[in-house]
């Protein structure tokens, strides 16, 4: 399985955005300093995850984004999947072409795996990242005091 630092960074701008967003619209310019991604970067992956209405954008001054829904609402398969990023073990991407054109002996094994990290995922919730205390810690040392009890409005 591959998860590329596209599905990565999907999921840590948006859990930058769970933890932060209780101060109101977030910039991408504060998540790309925070979390060291490239700006040019997240204004793609923030498209994509505004298509599929996980984030939803303010305009102007003070502007920036928001979760659309509850962070205890937002799932980590959703926000991979939203950046078109596969989870996928298999090594003909599930097309099972995977020995000289037709299915290999170990296609469904890979497939099943595929399906369990995806189900795995889809019960992680953007909430339940931020309330680990790992998280939190860290959280503290790129941001400095951070308010992780904010109820969704």
């Amino acid at each position: 399985m591959r998860l590329t630092t596209r599905g990565r960074y999907a999921v840590t701008a948006m859990l930058d955005l769970a933890i932060h967003g209780d101060k109101g619209p977030i910039s991408l310019a504060d998540i790309s300093d925070r979390q060291e991604i490239s700006l040019s970067y997240l204004e793609q992956l923030f498209a994509k995850l505004r298509q599929q209405e996980l984030v939803s954008s303010v305009r102007g001054p003070g502007g920036g984004y928001r979760l659309s829904r509850c962070s205890d609402d937002i799932n980590v398969a959703e926000i991979i999947d939203a950046v078109n990023e596969s989870i996928d073990a298999t090594s003909c991407n599930g097309k099972g072409n995977c020995h000289k054109g037709d299915i290999c002996l170990t296609h469904h094994l890979w497939g099943d795996l595929s399906r369990q990290i995806h189900r795995f995922l889809s019960g992680i919730t953007l909430d339940s990242l931020v309330h680990q205390h790992e998280l939190q810690l860290v959280s503290l040392q790129q941001g400095g005091q951070v308010d992780f009890s904010a109820a969704c409005e």
